[in-house]
């Protein structure tokens, strides 16, 4: 069984090493071997603590029952931030008011509706808070991209981002108005 909760600072470590893992299975030949394999757990879970103790919105996919080995208790197998936007405005065009800063889910856990249940919560979250739209940036060769555009994200803009020592081309997928998004993602859960 999976559950979509809001993230405590508990889940911190956990959540450091599904960012961890996420970035070393997707990024490859896209980001830099030695910058993949430097990554750290210790510094995302601090960083992710950090956030869960702010006011950014933290959710994580808990796997539990018999979707986790015998013996094994709850699981964070995927999170998601998200927030008031940043830097919004590219070439004079708003964004959107939110932003999904984050969204990874664990290899083993793809394609069971976790990324839109989180992407969901995120969405809930930012739209109780006065958001009428919401944005993603995605790096332009992420090969999960589809991912934003199967729940109806439109590409809008795009701009370099550098991680890694690398200029990295990001697409910002909008949902405006951010109903879009919620019907979207209900309907594909």
């Amino acid at each position: 069984m999976i559950s979509i909760r809001r993230a405590r600072p508990a889940d911190a470590i956990a959540i450091g090493a599904v960012h961890v893992a996420a970035w070393r299975s997707a990024y490859p030949g896209l980001l830099p071997d030695m910058f993949l394999s430097r990554m750290s757990v210790t510094r995302q879970a601090a960083h992710y603590d950090s956030a869960i103790r702010s006011s950014a919105q933290v959710f994580v996919a808990s796997a539990s029952g018999p979707d986790v080995p015998m013996g094994c208790g709850p699981r964070i197998v995927g999170f998601a931030t998200a927030g008031r936007g940043r830097a919004s405005e590219i070439g004079g065009r708003r964004l959107g008011e939110g932003e999904v800063e984050t969204l990874y889910v664990l290899d083993d856990w793809r394609e069971r509706g976790v990324g839109r249940r989180l992407m969901r919560a995120s969405a809930m979250a930012l739209a109780d808070c006065g958001c009428r739209s919401l944005f993603v940036w995605v790096l332009r060769d992420n090969p999960s991209r589809w991912f934003y555009q199967r729940l109806g994200g439109k590409t809008v803009a795009e701009s370099t981002v550098q991680v890694g020592g690398e200029d990295l081309v990001q697409t910002a997928f909008v949902w405006d108005p951010i109903d879009r998004l919620l019907g979207a993602s209900q309907q594909a859960s």
